[in-house]
């Protein structure tokens, strides 16, 4: 017998961010992920479209509009990649990416905890994608003595820089904090700011369990790896949560 035909895992880049592969299809791609270059440059170049598609989530264009977006030729290639691999999923969903894709300039920087709004909710593709990148890089960990924060983060090489992703959990909110790479030099770059809300993330028995999960963000800095001393995390008030020393 002739063994089945092994799936071309580099073609699931596109639907793994729509969240349109199954489980099965999604945990293979995961850990394909993980030693794969290649799909984490094409995965890190889509991560930018979650934010965006909370913007067009109410004006999503349709089939039928569709053909006023700008930049068809990017617009149809997305759709066929998408197409393809789930010709039964979504056709709606795969319009409002593809418009997304046309309309971004620069993606902002991703920060997302790992479940969604509620228990039975799965964690979102982009979760899944920022952690798994986490797991891929290079990473150093702390736990503030103090404030009890812990904090990891995740480095890897790239043309422009590094790549950062960090993990954070034990921190209670309302306040809103920044990741700060420090070079050797004394030079800082912020790599990424954001909210926490009042339940915290990584809370050991919080009230939900989308704040007993840890918060992953993703940024970038403009220095090699061997020119970051260490990391800080700090309110944008200015008090010190965690240091984590790279």
């Amino acid at each position: 017998m002739i063994p089945p035909t092994q799936p071309d895992r580099h073609s699931d880049v596109g639907a793994y961010v729509l969240g349109v592969l199954d489980a099965a299809d999604a945990d293979r791609f995961e850990r394909h992920l993980v030693g794969c270059d290649r799909c984490a440059a094409e995965l890190e170049e889509l991560m930018a479209l979650t934010p965006v598609l909370a913007e067009f989530k109410q004006s999503a264009p349709t089939p039928e509009t569709i053909t006023a977006v700008p930049g068809r030729r990017v617009l149809d290639g997305l759709l066929d990649e998408v197409d393809a691999t789930r010709r039964s999923r979504g056709r709606r969903r795969l319009f409002l990416v593809a418009a997304a894709v046309v309309l971004i300039v620069g993606g902002p920087l991703a920060a997302v905890s790992l479940t969604g709004g509620g228990d039975k909710e799965p964690a979102p593709p982009l979760a899944n994608a920022v952690r798994a990148q986490y797991a891929a890089g290079e990473k150093v960990t702390s736990v503030d003595p103090e404030t009890k924060v812990s904090a990891g983060v995740s480095m890897a090489a790239r043309p422009w820089g590094t790549q950062v992703v960090m993990e954070l959990a034990n921190v209670k909110g309302p306040q809103s904090c920044d990741l700060v790479a420090v070079g050797k030099d004394g030079k800082r770059q912020t790599i990424t700011t954001w909210a926490v809300p009042k339940g915290g993330y990584g809370i050991p028995g919080g009230a939900e369990k989308w704040n007993r999960e840890p918060l992953y963000a993703t940024g970038g800095a403009a220095l090699n790896r061997g020119e970051i001393d260490h990391f800080e995390i700090n309110t944008l008030d200015g008090k010190r949560l965690a240091t984590i020393k790279a």
